[in-house]
């Protein structure tokens, strides 16, 4: 018994002596590469370089499991979230197929009217794709240049739009460009309609950022939200166009904040409704017959 309990106290000794040794060994080897590192800057990147293409095939094989257990689990999160899609989209689906049912018993019914009022259809337009070279902006006038012309079948008078809304009509066409002249320019008059109403305008510009409406018929006929689109009297825009919303009422002044930034503008379509020849006319006679 005495013989087993010396045994075991010399074991611990020498385990204690051991980790002593180890931690006196750790520390030794640390400055010893410290001082390698420093006397030797190039067998240290070669003895780093070395060890991790030594580690690196372990680290990749280490990793396969993981990286297939991760693509599992990526797998079955992405089976769920396809499931949920399909089933908001078969929902959806059913939705779509009710309104198409809708759309052609409508359009069918449109048809029949049309018959039997004797509608004229208004003609479809063909468009122009050209891009902004040029703003002369400025306190007299308000214009862009764009790169299309008569070449291109672009004429005086023509309708100019972006996705948002109108940017004005075609006031001078060249060979390969044109002038285009914007509704906020002092010289620009457009017929419009406001609000759910209806209500008849002019929309006039200023040279600033926001044109005004004139001749409304009565005080309360706009107020700020209300859209301002053209409503195509004397043929000088054809009706519907977008243009803005009435941004402010203060004291029988109506500014319209327009749907397209001018300083945005990158691309514009330049659109031929087949209108009369009213749009090669002065804006002011223009206007005075749209009135």
């Amino acid at each position: 018994m005495r013989q087993t309990t010396g045994q075991i106290s010399r074991f611990g000794t020498l385990k204690s002596l051991l980790q002593r040794f180890a931690f006196l060994s750790l520390i030794g080897l640390t400055f010893a590469l410290m001082l390698i590192g420093k006397a030797d800057t190039v067998l240290v990147e070669r003895a780093r370089d070395a060890v991790a293409d030594a580690v690196t095939p372990v680290l990749r094989v280490m990793s396969e499991p993981a990286a297939v257990v991760s693509n599992f689990v990526n797998n079955l999160r992405e089976l769920a979230a396809i499931r949920e899609e399909n089933a908001a989209l078969r929902e959806q689906n059913g939705r779509l197929i009710q309104w198409q049912e809708v759309a052609q018993k409508l359009e069918s019914e449109n048809r029949s009217l049309r018959g039997l009022a004797g509608l004229v259809p208004e003609p479809s337009a063909t468009f122009v794709s050209a891009r902004v070279v040029a703003d002369t902006g400025g306190a007299f006038a308000q214009s862009i240049l764009i790169t299309a012309g008569q070449s291109a079948g672009v004429k005086k008078g023509q309708v100019v739009l972006t996705g948002e809304g109108l940017v004005g009509r075609v006031m001078q066409s060249g060979l390969y460009s044109s002038r285009v002249l914007l509704i906020t320019d002092i010289n620009s008059r457009i017929p419009v309609l406001v609000g759910e109403a209806g209500n008849r305008a002019i929309l006039v510009g200023d040279n600033g950022l926001r044109p005004r409406l004139l001749f409304l018929g009565n005080k309360t006929a706009a107020a700020p939200g209300d859209k301002v689109v053209t409503s195509g009297d004397a043929e000088a825009f054809p009706p519907g166009l977008p243009i803005g919303q009435v941004a402010r009422v203060e004291e029988g002044i109506y500014e319209v904040e327009p749907f397209v930034v001018r300083d945005k503008i990158q691309h514009v379509r330049v659109a031929d409704y087949g209108l009369s020849g009213i749009l090669a006319q002065p804006p002011a006679q223009a206007a005075a017959q749209g009135k």
